[in-house]
């Protein structure tokens, strides 16, 4: 073998290992690009979570707060009732006293649901899912920010691997990632209303 041989083959020997480094570096770009792109899908999973989430949390909290605030209309309601209905020595009779009984069952009723809620829950129910939907959106808005974070670390490490030498050779046709920035103004918290 001559001298001129044994260069073309350690250039043909070079050359493929070149070319497999890059091969391999350009595999491991689309293997970055996609772990971004899997990250922000993430991160869109858990807009849609607390887009899923806020509503049912929200009615639920209206269902109970309406729930207590009917308990206690019907209490109201039931006491006004049976203080119209008059019992006395001079019309005692089946038919006042049926609707005397009826007028005091209704109170009777009405102030059952009001001790249940009360005995049982010292704390009204509605104070406790208000403090549910509070845990509930702390969670949202942490489960979110992390997301936005394992993404922002996702494209970190995507954008450097095609910017640094010698991967960078190989990198053409790949665009660096964007970084996920809070808008302006979010570092206020959001205000929830509720018009019970």
């Amino acid at each position: 073998m001559g001298k001129g041989s044994i260069i073309g083959i350690g250039l043909v020997v070079l050359l493929g290992f070149f070319g497999m480094y890059g091969c391999s570096k350009r595999n491991g770009f689309v293997e970055k690009r996609e772990s971004v792109t899997a990250q922000w899908q993430q991160v869109e999973n858990q807009y849609q979570r607390r887009m899923d989430l806020i509503p049912n949390i929200v009615a639920t909290v209206e269902g109970q707060a309406n729930f207590e605030k009917k308990t206690l209309t019907d209490v109201i309601a039931a006491r006004a009732s049976a203080t119209q209905v008059k019992l006395s020595v001079e019309n005692l009779n089946e038919e006042s006293m049926a609707k005397y009984k009826a007028a005091q069952g209704e109170l009777s009723s009405a102030l059952s649901r009001l001790m249940m809620v009360t005995e049982n829950y010292p704390d009204l129910k509605a104070n406790q899912a208000f403090s549910d939907l509070r845990v509930e959106l702390e969670g949202c808005e942490n489960r979110i920010s992390e997301e936005r974070r394992k993404y922002n670390e996702s494209a970190k490490v995507y954008n450097t691997s095609i910017q640094i030498m010698p991967g960078s050779l190989f990198a053409w046709g790949f665009e660096k990632s964007v970084y996920f920035e809070s808008d302006e103004g979010a570092d206020k918290a959001p205000k929830v209303k509720f018009n019970l």
